[in-house]
């Protein structure tokens, strides 16, 4: 089997030996992510120890937490698009710091200031300070869950471990939460695989993939026996619930899954990836937030990067090592983003060509579609 070469950034999880370590350090940020969707602090571990508590999921009780534990007063981090919609001010920083006064470190106020899909409450005399070390990694911990990219933050000292037993706290290094995306997508684990008809598809498999942490799980769908072909159909598709499932007009993912599903047949073989990175890895309610802005008038990127985002956070080094475990090497490609056959061919896969998969508009998704052409490059 083909060594897929890794990108830079996996280069720590591939430097690990022993395949039980690199699942304890997936499996403790795959922990610190849930403890912070469930709005309880988690210890980054770093070149600075910092408590970490996310502005979405923060209450009473565990903002009253952090300030237990911090040696100065906590400070709000923020994504920089977001920062500088708070401070009313350009910057190109990708993190800011903003200290608030005691007083206005409520569970509304936070959500507020992370949130533009709610009623904006500005406290007075919002403050920049120094951003701390770890904070890009504060945010990415965040990412992971899934969570807007805001936190309240804290410093605990040079005992971090030590403070977050104490107080019943995950501690994490901040190593293994830099060290994460790409380490899951290059450990993939093929775990099930089924017969699975489809009304565009009779001919029909499907194959699950789950990271070793038991956290993401990606689909394959097989059509017919792609392994035997030199350069099968290929189309990496992310998960859209709103176009897939329920047959949303406002993109176009719903028509793409199943015209690509229907092409595969046609030929005979094909394989559709099914990744779980909903609304261009930000996620569903994430998408839903999105949805809110672009409604207010902001076009799809500028949406997302409003709520703190990037413009498209997709990583496809998991589609990469699923086309390894399948024994698929050489691909042509279905798609109208030029970004994905690029970091495919960055992944070890070897892109033949690149096979032209546009839909008309419907009407709704007019503007939607000009956008992707537009400002994401994309060939339509």
């Amino acid at each position: 089997m083909n060594h897929i070469p890794r990108p830079a950034s996996a280069s720590n999880a591939t430097e690990i030996v022993d395949p039980q370590v690199l699942v304890r350090r997936l499996r403790v940020v795959h922990r610190a992510q849930s403890e912070l969707r469930r709005g309880v602090p988690v210890v980054l571990v770093g070149r600075t120890n910092i408590a970490v508590l996310p502005a979405e999921t923060a209450d009473t009780s565990s903002i009253a937490d952090l300030w237990a534990i911090a040696l100065t007063p906590p400070v709000l981090l923020l994504a920089g698009e977001r920062a500088a919609t708070v401070l009313g001010k350009p910057s190109e920083a990708r993190v800011q710091a903003i200290m608030l006064d005691r007083e206005y470190l409520t569970p509304e106020i936070l959500r507020s200031l992370a949130d533009p899909t709610l009623a904006q409450i500005a406290p007075p005399d919002l403050r920049t300070t120094t951003v701390p070390d770890e904070a890009e990694t504060a945010l990415a911990l965040l990412k992971i869950g899934r969570l807007l990219p805001a936190a309240l933050v804290a410093p605990v000292g040079v005992a971090p471990f030590i403070v977050a037993d104490n107080l019943g706290l995950l501690s994490v290094p901040a190593a293994n939460v830099r060290e994460y995306p790409d380490a899951t997508a290059s450990t993939l684990q093929r775990v099930a695989e089924a017969v699975v008809p489809l009304d565009d598809a009779p001919d029909a498999r499907i194959v699950a993939f789950r990271s070793p942490d038991r956290g993401v799980e990606h689909l394959a769908i097989l059509v017919g026996r792609p392994e035997t072909h030199a350069a099968p159909l290929v189309r990496v598709h992310s998960e859209c619930f709103t176009g897939d499932l329920l047959g949303s007009l406002r993109c176009d993912c719903g028509p793409q899954l199943r015209s690509a599903l229907h092409r595969m047949s046609q030929e005979g073989a094909g394989v559709l990836l099914y990744m779980a990175q909903e609304g261009r890895g930000i996620g569903l309610v994430n998408k839903l937030r999105a949805y809110a802005l672009q409604d207010g008038g902001l076009d799809t990127l500028d949406a997302n990067r409003a709520l703190g985002w990037e413009a498209d956070e997709r990583r496809f080094l998991a589609a990469a090592t699923m086309l390894e475990q399948l024994g698929i090497h050489r691909v042509r490609l279905l798609t109208n983003n030029p970004d994905k056959v690029s970091s495919l061919i960055a992944c070890g896969i070897d892109v033949a060509s690149r096979e032209a998969h546009s839909l008309p508009p419907n009407g709704v998704n007019d503007a939607y579609l000009a956008t992707k052409a537009k400002r994401f490059g994309h060939i339509l």
